[in-house]
């Protein structure tokens, strides 16, 4: 019985056996397994982590960037090499280029057209060719249909606005549609819009531009350079005083959408108080700035940047170097007499010539100015107060560096016949 027992209990213990090794062997295979897994991991971790990074759009901007262009003119020591393919600083009072680069290449100018634009229509309100209140119709073709490629002011299809909201639309805004509306309504076209566009731009010294169109909108010919934009900002800033501060609001709301001014400067420098933004993929991004600090004020362009970023740190890199560097210098004092100048045939034989305006200059810090008159020859009586005898020329270290006209401080009468008789023979004899 004992012998059977251990016999049945052997028997058991086998099949008990056939039945764990499987459960064990798997466990084993598990565990393999996961040491396996395990060791892999730091290496499917390196694979992960070697993985092409997706560079940042800071990144991305930076690696467009420009080299760095260096001023090929500058009036004085230190000027930035700023990345963009032209770029300008201009005395506003004497329309100096203070210092610059590439500034005379005809390049895509983009929405920095609108300045035209907007010239044209300041002007049309102070000649009394358009009226504030004047209403200007959307067509079709000038209506904007919201899509991200353009800016617009969204004035709806048939709609109508005043030519002020058109013109804040066009300033503020950037609007397409807005400068399209209103070339419509001041021309019938586009491109009768354009013909006044060319001529004003002629008349004004912008020697390589062609406007195409009112918006900036891409075109192979429609060109312009930094210093015509500089030439058209100064003219905004000095024809159009009433309508200027127009380019220094920050914000427009029309047909209940509020746009900001993308002019970044007018929220961080309180100098800054215009002008202009422009970008398109061809004209890369471009700006024009005019600031203002004690007596002094400065027009930059900067065409073609990588970025909305650079074009404003540019700007501020730029006014920065102009401020520090120039300064206002006042060479003859505004009721200083200058000279005497000889008159003929008058009641008096002389009168005193002095400025016809005060007068500035911008400056290198330190450097000296010397002045030098000039007065007409031959002048003879009568003459009125304020009339034009003469100017005065400034130089510095030999090289004129501004001018202006000296007028007569008084009126000179013509002499009586008897008087007049014998200065008339006393200066043939004299002769």
């Amino acid at each position: 019985m004992h012998i059977k027992t251990s016999s049945l209990l052997s028997v058991l213990l086998v099949v008990a056996a056939g039945v764990l090794l499987p459960s064990a062997s798997t466990f084993a295979a598990k565990q393999a397994a996961g040491k396996n897994t395990a060791s892999k991991a730091p290496a499917a971790k390196k694979a992960v982590s070697g993985k092409k990074a997706v560079p940042s759009k800071k990144a991305t901007l930076a690696a467009n960037a420009l080299p760095p262009l260096a001023a090929e003119v500058a009036l004085a020591g230190n000027a930035p090499a700023l990345p963009a393919k032209a770029w300008l600083l201009m005395d506003y009072d004497s329309g100096q280029v203070l210092a610059g680069a590439n500034v005379d290449e005809a390049l895509p100018p983009a929405s920095l057209t609108k300045m035209m634009t907007s010239y044209i229509v300041e002007q049309a309100l102070r000649t009394g060719k358009l009226k504030p209140t004047d209403l200007v119709t959307v067509s079709e073709n000038a209506w904007c249909r919201g899509t991200s490629a353009e800016s617009c002011m969204y004035l709806p299809l048939n709609s109508q606005a005043t030519v002020m909201d058109i013109l804040r639309g066009i300033i503020v805004q950037s609007g397409n549609d807005a400068s399209k509306a209103i070339a419509e309504h001041m021309a019938g076209s586009e491109a009768g819009f354009a013909k006044l566009m060319n001529a004003e731009a002629q008349r004004l010294g912008m020697t390589q531009t062609n406007f195409v169109n009112p918006t900036g909108l891409p075109d192979p010919a429609h060109k312009s350079s930094a210093k015509d934009l500089a030439i058209l900002a100064r003219a905004i800033i000095r024809d159009g005083a009433e309508f200027y501060p127009i380019y220094a609001e920050r914000e427009f709301k029309y047909n209940g959408i509020k746009q900001g001014n993308r002019n970044a400067l007018l929220y961080t420098d309180p100098s800054v108080d215009g002008l202009k933004t422009g970008h398109t993929s061809e004209a890369g991004y471009c700006l024009v700035t005019s600031a203002k600090r004690n007596e002094m004020r400065l027009i930059s362009v900067i065409l073609n940047t990588h970025s909305a970023q650079a074009r404003a740190d540019l700007t501020r890199e730029l006014l920065n170097w102009g401020y520090s560097q120039f300064e206002k210098v006042t060479p003859i004092q505004p009721s200083a007499v200058v000279a005497n100048a000889k008159v003929s045939f008058g009641k008096t034989d002389a009168v005193a010539a002095v400025l016809g305006a005060p007068w500035m200059l911008t400056m290198p810090r330190g450097q000296s100015v010397q002045t030098q008159f000039e007065l007409k020859p031959g002048l003879e009586a009568p003459i009125a107060k304020g009339a034009v005898i003469g100017k005065v020329v400034a130089t510095a270290n030999g090289k004129p560096v501004g001018e202006t006209l000296l007028v007569a401080q008084a009126e000179v009468e013509r002499s009586g016949w008897l008087l007049l008789a014998w200065q008339k023979v006393t200066h043939l004899l004299g002769k």
